[in-house]
């Protein structure tokens, strides 16, 4: 049947197809290398024929060219996150298989298409993600090795999650071990099969995360995402809406179509075709005009209109005239009600009473089910039970309903079901019921597997309940399933169970609330596990309120569980009041120090997240204390102190590698593991309050690795000695090793969680003493992805902004560094990270003064971060603030605001020490000093000129340990002392050796200070050709690099 008044929207998505067919005909390798990720959204209300459209605009054309269209469905009643992607996902699979059985292996007698996938998961994935892989998209697991199944539905939608943590944004590991089913250019698209990937789908938040990451993944060729909603079910604050915007900040094509209901030329084509009639026929004109006016020209509620006229006898078959016929005036009085589950019920209710039963308790399963789910329940209640849940005006009268019996009735009803469904019926044959409800286009039935036709008709079987005893009913289904379901599809189909058994939580025994508190936390548990932390937070509260004030006495382990794991919950998806509820009635309660360790690890974290570092770490050195163990004073440290215990790790470590401190054993004893986290959380937010006890922290943390053994701590632990190594001691390769430790034993079992962590470390603090700092750029990038997967937002968005800044410092355009910023901005924002937020914003403000944007607002934002790090005694934000005052300073020549900063400003390196910002801020510091000794004269040139050589002393000594990033800070300071000493011939070769350095080394903004200060001094030497050349040249460098405020001053 024909989608009326679609006809250009369906042009629309078969171009999209067509240069998806384009893309695929290209170079492979430059399909990958060039894709671009794009999305196509279908908007409209309910029953406006979304899915019918994306099925008749992609999905037919697709099938018919070869292609995959796999299709999923959002579930909320009851509530499955996760469900669209993993529907789809077995979609995928299935057809993998299909094609896989068609080849069988390569046309070289090589592995096929499923054992490659398999190896290839294998091969990049250890166990434990595999392991997540099936639990999340059991519908593939054949695929994977293993097998499971749900009663609920298709093994699409049996378990539903998203794996690792993960606090909103972008990037997972279900994400990455999915682009090996969606076909990375290695699995599928290299054997040529002209494989597809398609996905339709409307989706959860979790699901909407998966989808970004994937949709902005630029490994995966030839995918095309269709999304499908309900457009007044998502105003502008709702999730969609802003993964939306988001998407679209981050330059991903998306093209939106919005369907509405059908004007009446478009009805009165459909009624006809509908009836097999003359659209030219003035009475089924009339009846179309009559119909539109009743429905307003929802497509759904056209086909429920004319079902229920049939089923109300007012439109019949004349077998005379072969036509069908109705009663004008009858139909004119027909009252439709604004809901359609109105009319539906209706024709439920003339259904057998078997039927209505069966529909019953399938609406409480889902909008998929399985009908050994129905039936299995329908044994264990008795007909009585069932008719007392039912609504008295809903009890049908024994008999068959009528149904259509020629061939022009099956025609209609085959309409109805293109209008609801996105997949064609099937033609199996059940029990009198089951082809029933089948053959009056209520579901579609394949084999086992059932599908309401649309989210209406599952509304209207619901509505067949009692509202009285809607809530008793699902308990009693959840009941059924917990005594029931074995324990392996139990565990498979818990979310589904403990929804059902939650609708009767007010009406259950103390020993059914109890048993519900144990099934909440389980359910909670489990969906935090995927990072459905928002569904994760109703489990836990579920949980706690069905145990209510007894919990504590009655059940106190079941309710420390659900208030620790709820105190997490609330804080990942920030709510704040809710957490800090939470962790104070565990703190308050008179139980063991360790039984408190994760609330109070989770008061650290928060009070770090939001600022109050001061709060934070006396949180953490109180805890340390009430564990019983060693715990420094917050106060202080001599230098004396700091080395003397440096001399002590040194001995522990004696010489040992890297290989030989990962072999270490695993710590066992509890106390020092809680401690360890705690310590480690101290170094991290130490730094704003008191530097100096920093390596004594980290100094505590490695000597606890080295005498008891490894934790998830210590892989942290050992890159930030590398840090210290590499930074304050200036003892680089000795840093580096430190590193390569921290990294081997995150290869060990357990550590994942130290991840984020540790790469932000080693990438931000270590490797660029010995490594170009372009290649730190990448890794931060991936350090960002795993940091949203396993809930370590805070070091995740560290790592974001510590990319974007060393862009800076590589002299990345300015422009693209100010979109990344504002797009960052608003991550932090969603995430409430303020602390980090801070500093993004301070580099968003010197990039826009750079540029020219806003210099006077700029001024007044950095003036308000000084202000506000110094209310906070935030030391390290003072810093950088400071730090890049001067960079702006420095870079439009303002020396004397250069030199009072650096006078006013104390010692910066201190509070970036080991960031590259202080190896920066030491070179701008530097040519400071030397800039104010060349305008000065007598002892001030002397003293100027003394700082100088002091600063420069330290980047002789950091570019002798091979610091490549150093060298040409080098030779633009020793330019200038040349200029200051008068020796030209030395000042020519150095600003030529700048120059050449900078520019070989892709540091375009250094190349341009490098021409600048060069075409100055040959001006200044008179000598104008040489002068104007380099100022030239370093205009059009100001210029790549989008610095257009410095150009102007050039011009």
């Amino acid at each position: 049947m024909q989608l009326h008044g679609r006809d250009d929207d369906i042009k629309l998505l078969r171009r999209k197809l067509q240069e998806l067919t384009e893309e695929k005909d290209g170079d492979e390798e430059d399909a990958v290398k060039n894709h671009v990720g794009e999305m196509i959204l279908v908007s409209g209300t309910s029953g406006t024929g979304k899915s019918a459209l994306i099925q008749k605009g992609l999905g037919d054309p697709a099938a018919n060219r070869g292609y995959i269209f796999a299709s999923g469905k959002f579930e909320d009643k009851p509530l499955r996150p996760l469900s669209a992607f993993s529907d789809a996902m077995t979609c995928l699979a299935k057809c993998i298989k299909v094609e896989n059985n068609k080849k069988g292996g390569l046309s070289s007698g090589g592995s096929s298409i499923t054992a490659m996938i398999r190896d290839k998961i294998q091969k990049e994935f250890d166990k434990e993600d595999v392991e997540q892989l099936r639990r999340v998209l059991p519908g593939c697991a054949e695929i994977l090795g293993t097998r499971r199944t749900s009663l609920f539905c298709s093994p699409s939608q049996s378990q539903p999650h998203k794996p690792a943590f993960c606090r909103g944004g972008s990037g997972s590991r279900l994400g990455r071990l999915s682009l090996n089913l969606l076909g990375g250019k290695e699995s599928i698209s290299r054997l040529h099969f002209a494989v597809r990937r398609l996905l339709k789908i409307w989706s959860d938040t979790a699901t909407l995360d998966l989808m970004k990451s994937i949709a902005l993944d630029g490994e995966i060729p030839s995918l095309l995402i269709v999304g499908a909603y309900r457009e007044d079910e998502v105003p502008d604050h709702h999730p969609l809406a802003f993964h939306i915007r988001e998407l679209e900040e981050m330059n991903m094509s998306i093209t939106k179509i919005k369907i509405g209901n059908l004007g009446v030329d478009y009805v009165i084509p459909l009624v006809a075709e509908a009836l097999g009639m003359d659209d030219d026929d003035s009475k089924v004109k009339s009846l179309a005009e009559t119909i539109h006016r009743k429905t307003e020209g929802n497509p759904f509620f056209i086909l429920m209109f004319l079902r229920s006229l049939y089923d109300e006898k007012l439109l019949k078959y004349n077998f005379g005239v072969m036509k069908w016929t109705w009663d004008e005036d009858a139909v004119n009085s027909m009252i439709v009600t604004e809901n359609v589950a109105s009319v539906l019920v209706n024709k439920m209710n003339r259904l057998q009473e078997e039927t209505q039963r069966i529909l019953m308790v399938a609406s409480c399963l889902g909008a998929t089910f399985r009908l050994s789910a129905v039936m299995m329940v329908m044994k264990h209640i008795s007909r009585v039970e069932m008719r007392d849940s039912m609504r008295a005006s809903m009890i049908s009268v024994s008999g068959t309903a009528a149904t259509m019996g020629s061939s022009s009735a099956s025609l209609l009803s085959s309409d109805l079901s293109n209008a609801c469904t996105d997949q064609d019926g099937s033609d199996s044959s059940y029990a009198s019921s089951i082809e029933e409800f089948e053959g009056e286009g209520l579901c579609e039935v394949d084999n086992e597997e059932c599908r309401f036709m649309h989210d209406q008709i599952q509304s209207a079987a619901f509505e067949l309940i009692s509202p009285e005893q809607r809530d008793s009913f699902r308990g009693r289904i959840g009941r059924i399933l917990l005594r029931t379901l074995p324990p392996e599809e139990l565990e498979t189909s818990l979310f589904e169970v403990v929804d059902l058994l939650n609708c009767a939580a007010s009406n259950a025994t103390d020993e059914e609330r109890d048993e519900l508190a144990r099934m909440n936390l389980k359910a909670g548990i489990k969906a935090s596990e995927n990072a459905a932390f928002d569904t994760a937070k109703v489990y836990f509260k579920t949980g706690r309120d069905a145990l209510g004030s007894r919990g504590w006495e009655g059940d106190y382990r079941t309710m420390l569980d659900l208030c620790s794991h709820g105190a997490n919950a609330c804080f990942v998806v920030g709510d704040f009041d809710s957490m800090n509820e939470l962790i104070d009635e565990v703190l308050s309660k008179d139980i063991d120090t360790k039984e408190k360790y994760r609330v109070s690890d989770i008061k650290v974290n928060s009070l770090h997240n939001i600022g109050k570092y001061n709060e934070s770490v006396n949180a953490a050195l109180d805890f340390r204390r009430q564990l019983g163990l060693p715990t420094l004073q917050k106060k202080p440290a001599s230098k004396f102190t700091v080395i003397r215990e440096f001399i002590r790790v040194k001995r522990l470590l004696k010489n040992k590698t890297a290989e030989d401190i990962a072999n270490l054993p695993r710590l066992d004893d509890e106390r020092y593991e809680m401690g360890q986290r705690m310590n480690d959380h101290l170094a991290h937010c130490i730094h704003q309050i008191e530097p100096t006890m920093f390596p004594l922290i980290i100094f505590q943390m490695v000597t606890t690795s080295l005498k008891h053994g490894l934790s998830s701590s210590s892989s942290p632990a050992f890159a930030r000695l590398g840090m210290l190594l590499c930074g304050p001691f200036g003892k680089p390769h000795e840093g580096r090793e430190m590193a390569k430790a921290a990294e081997l034993i995150l290869e060990k079992p357990g550590m994942r969680s130290s991840a984020i962590r540790t790469v932000f470390i080693t990438q931000s603090f270590c490797y660029h003493w010995t490594s170009p700092l372009q290649d730190t750029i990448a890794p931060l990038l991936e350090g960002y992805q795993i940091g949203l997967e396993i809930g370590d937002t805070s070091s995740a968005c560290w790592c974001l902004v510590c990319r974007i800044h060393y862009l800076c410092c590589v002299g990345r355009s300015l422009d693209c560094i100010q979109k990344e910023l504002e797009a960052s901005i608003r991550v932090m924002t969603l995430l409430k990270h303020d602390d980090v937020k801070l500093n993004t914003i301070t580099l968003l403000a010197t990039v826009k003064k750079l540029r020219g944007i806003d210099a006077e607002a700029g001024d007044k934002i950095l003036d308000s971060m000084l202000a506000s790090a110094a209310s906070n005694g935030d030391s390290v934000l003072s810093a950088t603030v400071n730090y890049m005052k001067l960079e702006v300073f420095v870079s439009y020549q303002e020396w004397k605001e250069a030199v009072d900063l650096v006078r006013k400003a104390g010692n910066v390196r201190l509070f970036l020490s080991g960031f590259f910002a202080s190896v920066r801020y030491t070179f701008v510091e530097a040519l400071t000093y030397l800039k104010a000794a060349q305008s000065a004269s007598g002892w001030k040139k002397r003293q100027m000129k003394k700082c100088a050589l002091q600063t420069i002393q330290l980047i002789r000594g950091w570019a002798k340990n091979g610091n490549v990033n150093v060298v040409h800070y080098l030779f633009i300071l020793d330019a200038e002392l040349a200029v200051l000493d008068g020796k030209n011939k030395k000042a020519k070769e150095s600003f030529n050796a700048a120059i050449t350095t900078s520019s070989r080394n892709g540091f375009l903004h250094d190349r341009a200070l490098a021409h600048e200060l060069a075409g100055a001094y040959f001006k200044a030497q008179g000598d104008d050709y040489w002068g104007n050349y380099h100022i030239e040249y370093s205009k059009r460098c100001y210029q790549e690099w989008g610095c257009n405020r410095k150009v102007e001053q050039l011009m």
